[in-house]
């Protein structure tokens, strides 16, 4: 098993030189298979056809790697596979299977090169590939960036096909019918008679055949689960609260673990007194940590207490200590030794926005996106067994082949003795591709040998040892000539979370951010002089993925300044984005949420407005239109139209839920939510002052997935983006004020 760390700070610099997988690595490389770790301990009669099916006489399993965060991609893996091996819907166990190279993620891909989603030209598929190349070499196991459907949408159907095919053949061999004369219904080849012989009664005969190399995919029409709806996996252990998540698992003789620790990011532990924590009730022991202390006690409460009572002396903030230095540093980056890229220039926007002329009117404006937590339900906690001889540690993860190096390095124990085993989680947002649970919970194991150990954040630790979303701010200029936007030039400077997060995996990613500008350079729109320039801020507070990137900060800049250019023209805001549109695609997701809030014929009235953001992010166009009344009590927001194209929709019941929780995460961050930093220390501590949306907020909300894109998309992240434009938009409507500036209820108030 090849070590994440130390061979990807050399891979990586396929981040900004083009180097073809074959060429970096010998084709011999890029084309050998991983290992399958399904091997692994076989018994004698299981059947293993590839890293994602296996099959005993007990039943069927199938392997979906990608971490459920509550997106449902259990569900959604399975799908795929058990389409093609014709398998009834729950005709089989899921589960998460081990960390192994052989769930690479070549979908992570297409986030990292500079073309628009929509160049398929050789120069951009050639480097898509051969950052593919690199991934699949490294093994990069990842969930994130809304690429497990992109990433499996084929993978796991071949798999369910080579199964299909080998059982045929094994039954073939048993029955004497030749192959062709075979079907597969519903767990079982069906012979020409009718008889049936079960796949769990062919496993002995199939796990001593070589795997069918050669399968053929069937046609769309054929499909019996994908595209249909059907009742996730998950919903009823849910909904009856008898599915245990990572923060619910016990084990005999297991220890609780609470940590206090430097709640200056990074920051020093000088000294500390636990003598008041030690006589306490439960407690075991108290043991040093990273930056702080671990107390590990008879149950989570009395470990909980114990931690407060442990009074530490702190070391400075290794950023500055005040929110409005952090702003100033932002805003001084906006000099020609910060730039990180100049993304788009097209047209000659100097020589539009210098002239002077008659008709033409120009605009400018600053907007700012604050740092926000990732804040999930469940709070990060990690269950760990250390002995000399093996570590398990049981704990949500959408890094679990990285996780398992950190906590072999910490350890001691060779990486290969390390077992993770992957827990449903209660959300992440991003959260879970980092590790602090992950670390802490293998350095107390490591000072307890043999005992179980939970660790468990409290909502204060979690809040307090965030990486939280990217600060960033944008000046922006624009003009508009004859009714129509005429020129826009945006400048994006931020913090690189991308840097922050590489930097703590253990990688380096030389050249530009793209998260920087991203849902802004790829604006959709044929304007005749765009130029977008993006600039790198100094590192400040470590940063790291929140839920869709940088997408989620210039996707409001951009569209919402687009917005104030098309309302100082006279134009109407969809009309005038319809105009603009050169992607076709884009195009007709916009036509669809014209249509599906009747925008030509909706007359809002007094006190009420509406707004229309797009916003394409990770391949995504997706375009959303947000309608608001003014009420005595403020804002309230009545409904939501969105409408975005992710080429295939493989479960529309969960396609719907997950568009809808990313249009209300959207809006509640957007009204409410941001981090701000005193004295070095995150001030918001819980939900109390990091307020999403609330129950009775909640808009309607009408979703429609569209399927004209060339290639199978993600819906996880894209419809966050346009949220908080739509938003600003039609309370800009609605009320005439301008919001430029997250969360928005600092100017405004919501019923």
């Amino acid at each position: 098993m090849s070590r994440p760390r130390s061979t990807a700070r050399r891979a990586f610099l396929v981040g900004s030189v083009a180097i073809a997988g074959g060429v970096a690595f010998g084709t011999y490389w890029v084309r050998r298979p991983p290992a399958n770790p399904l091997l692994d301990g076989r018994r004698d009669g299981e059947a293993v056809f590839n890293p994602w099916v296996r099959i005993d006489a007990q039943g069927v399993t199938l392997i979906a790697p990608h971490a459920d965060l509550g997106q449902g991609v259990r569900s959604a893996q399975a799908a795929l596979i058990a389409e093609e091996l014709d398998l009834a819907w729950g005709q089989f166990r899921v589960e998460p299977g081990p960390p192994s190279a052989a769930y690479y993620n070549t979908a992570i891909a297409d986030e990292q090169v500079p073309f628009l989603s929509t160049d398929t030209s050789a120069i951009a598929e050639g480097l898509r590939s051969g950052i593919g190349a690199v991934v699949k070499v490294l093994g990069l196991q990842v969930t994130g960036g809304s690429t497990t459907v992109p990433d499996s949408f084929v993978k796991l159907r071949v798999a369910g096909a080579v199964a299909r095919e080998t059982l045929k053949l094994a039954a073939s061999r048993d029955s004497g019918v030749p192959v062709e004369q075979l079907m597969t219904e519903r767990g079982a080849v069906v012979l020409p008679d009718g008889r049936r012989l079960a796949y769990t009664a062919l496993a002995a005969r199939a796990s001593t055949i070589e795997p069918v190399a050669e399968v053929r995919l069937r046609e769309p029409s054929a499909w019996r689960l994908v595209g249909k709806p059907m009742p996730r996996l998950d919903i009823v252990p849910k909904s009856t609260g008898t599915l245990a998540f990572g923060i619910d698992l016990r084990m005999d003789g297991m220890l609780h673990a609470a940590i206090k620790v430097n709640p200056r990011q990074g920051g020093a532990l000088l000294s500390f007194d636990a003598k008041a924590a030690t006589a306490m009730r439960g407690v075991k022991k108290i043991v040093p940590v990273t930056h702080g202390v671990a107390v590990i006690a008879d149950n989570t409460w009395r470990a909980f207490r114990a931690a407060a009572a442990v009074t530490c002396d702190w070391g400075p903030a290794p950023y500055p200590a005040e929110q409005a230095e952090h702003w100033r540093v932002v805003a001084d980056s906006f000099v020609p030794e910060r730039l990180d890229k100049q993304w788009r220039n097209d047209g000659d926007v100097d020589a539009v926005l210098g002239a002077a002329s008659n008709g033409a009117a120009s605009i400018t404006a600053e907007y700012r996106a604050p740092y926000v937590a990732h804040a999930p339900l469940e709070p990060l906690s990690a269950l760990v067994k250390v002995t000399p001889e093996r570590v398990d540690i049981w704990v949500g993860t959408q890094v679990p082949r990285f996780a398992q190096d950190k906590v072999a390095r910490i350890t001691g124990v060779p990486v290969e003795r390390v077992y993770l085993h992957n827990q449903f989680c209660g959300g992440s947002f991003g959260h879970r591709l980092e590790f602090e649970n992950i670390t802490l919970a293998a350095e107390v194991g490591r000072q307890m040998p043999g005992v179980p150990i939970k660790l468990t954040f409290s909502r204060e630790e979690d809040f307090a040892h965030d990486f939280p979303r990217q600060i960033t701010m944008s000046r922006a200029r624009g003009s508009t000539r004859n009714g129509q936007v005429e020129a826009l030039a945006l400048d994006i400077a931020s913090v690189s979370a991308s840097s922050s997060q590489m930097k703590r995996l253990g990688l380096s990613a030389p050249g530009p951010d793209g998260q920087i500008p991203a849902g802004a350079w790829n604006l959709p729109y044929a304007l005749p002089n765009f130029r977008l320039r993006a600039y790198r801020v100094p590192e400040l507070a470590p940063t790291s993925s929140w839920r869709s990137v940088g997408a989620s900060s210039a996707g409001f800049f951009a569209d919402g300044f687009l917005d104030e250019l098309i309302h100082a023209a006279g134009a109407d805001p969809l009309h005038e984005r319809l105009r603009l549109a050169n992607d076709p695609v884009a195009r007709k997701v916009l036509d669809a949420v014209a249509e599906m809030s009747n925008w030509q014929g909706a007359k809002p009235g007094a006190g009420r407005g509406r707004g229309v953001a797009l916003v394409t992010s990770f391949g995504v166009p997706c375009a959303q239109v947000v309608e608001v009344t003014q009420t005595a009590a403020g804002l309230r927001i009545d409904r939501v139209w969105v409408a975005l194209d992710v080429g295939r929709v493989v479960d529309p019941v969960n396609f719907d839920n997950q568009v809808k929780g990313g249009v209300v995460w959207g809006l509640g961050h957007a009204m409410n939510a941001e981090i701000t930093y005193a004295d070095g220390k995150a001030q918001q501590t819980n939900f109390h002052a990091h307020t999403g949306m609330r129950l009775h907020q909640c808009p309607t909300i009408e979703v429609r997935g569209l399927e004209n894109g060339a290639k199978v998309r993600g819906a996880g992240e894209p419809p966050v983006p346009p949220a908080a434009p739509a938003l600003a938009n039609a309370i800009y409507a609605a009320t005439g004020v301008r919001l430029r500036e997250m969360p928005f209820s600092k100017r405004v108030n919501f019923a």
